[in-house]
């Protein structure tokens, strides 16, 4: 049975991934924070185990990956910093969008690859935005976090295609998800969604299966994933 490890699993994105590739017969290692709600997942779906930590956590990181046989990892885990501007931004944000995004995505990818490289096969995939190819005002952090999750799967590809892993970089647009949850109130989420129906996290996870149902010689690089009818300007996942 081929494996999968599914960072930011308790919701969205990360959590129809691990659902989708759980039924199409992977063992999925569902990672995120929430103990309870990776346990509710586990009870939703057979075939995940759940796994509780703290991705910016790197000694517990490294502790939970060794040892792991890990035939596809998806970087999913990822957060946006309050809304606004880049000027008025707190230190402690910036921080931590530098470090969830971008520093930890690069450090888990690290601990990964060696092990696909050896075996010459493995698939890894990364939750960009269109954040990262468009620019959209109060976002400017989050946009360089993705911008550098880009740019650094692109490198990667290069690194790693010669041994046979295949690299692919998901760039949604609006996504109807808790990414805002923390920083947007009920009401303000509502009216981001009412303007048109926004691509669903269920979508996303169809297509990371059609990409990896294809055989080993053909890699999808990048695919782009929006709303079929246009968003306001900040449409980005």
């Amino acid at each position: 049975m081929k494996t999968a490890f599914v960072t930011g699993a308790t919701s969205g994105i990360g959590r129809a991934i691990a659902i989708g590739m759980a039924q199409a017969g992977y063992g999925v290692y569902a990672v995120g924070r929430s103990r309870k709600a990776l346990e509710e997942l586990r009870a939703t779906q057979g075939g995940i185990t759940p796994i509780a930590v703290d991705v910016t956590d790197r000694e517990a990181l490294e502790t939970v990956v060794n040892g792991l046989d890990i035939d596809v990892l998806v970087n999913n885990a990822g957060m946006m910093p309050p809304l606004g501007n880049f000027a008025d931004m707190q230190v402690a944000d910036i921080d931590a969008a530098l470090e969830v995004n971008l520093s930890a995505v690069i450090l888990l990818t690290r601990l990964v690859v060696p092990q696909m490289r050896d075996r010459g096969s493995g698939h890894i995939l990364f939750t960009g935005s269109a954040a990262a190819h468009t620019a959209f005002p109060n976002i400017a952090v989050y946009s360089a976090t993705k911008a550098g999750i880009s740019g650094f799967a692109a490198a990667l590809r290069a690194d790693m295609s010669p041994h046979g892993v295949r690299v692919t970089e998901i760039v949604p647009g609006r996504v109807e998800t808790a990414l805002y949850k923390d920083i947007l109130d009920a009401r303000a989420r509502e009216a981001m969604y009412a303007a048109t129906k926004a691509v669903q996290p269920d979508d996303i996870a169809h297509m990371v299966l059609a990409v990896l149902s294809l055989p080993a010689w053909a890699d999808v690089s990048r695919f782009d994933i929006v709303p079929t009818r246009p968003t306001s300007p900040s449409g980005t996942k």
